[in-house]
């Protein structure tokens, strides 16, 4: 089982990216997805999660509006498109996986830092 984040960098406030999770190794289309994020010497906390058709989605308060997650399951690709970025949502960002019938996340990517300058 792989998941593979890219996408992360160095933008300024205001800016935007765009996380890709290329994940092999499991059935994909049995995974609800989602990204999580960790600052330095803070907790990991949940971001956005998608179900495993695509159609029900999920967002933590403070990416409300901002970010927006998706998946092509044809690639076993699932993104998070960042707008507005905030110095706050520097953090490294995983990737991570979970059967749609279960509440833990099983599977998580190595993660890619993202860093907002003000």
């Amino acid at each position: 089982v792989q998941l593979q984040a890219s996408g992360g960098g160095l933008v300024q406030a205001g800016g935007s990216l765009r996380l890709s999770c290329a994940a092999s190794g499991f059935t994909f289309d049995d995974y609800d997805m989602a990204w999580f994020r960790q600052a330095p010497g803070q907790e990991r906390e949940f971001v956005a999660a998608v179900r495993r058709r695509g159609f029900e989605t999920d967002y933590a308060d403070s990416v409300k509006g901002r970010f927006t997650i998706s998946r092509d399951n044809a690639k076993s690709t699932v993104y998070l498109q960042m707008n507005n970025l905030k110095p706050e949502d520097s953090a490294v960002y995983y990737c991570a996986a979970r059967e749609f019938y279960r509440s833990d996340w099983k599977y998580w990517g190595q993660g890619t830092q993202v860093t907002v300058s003000s």
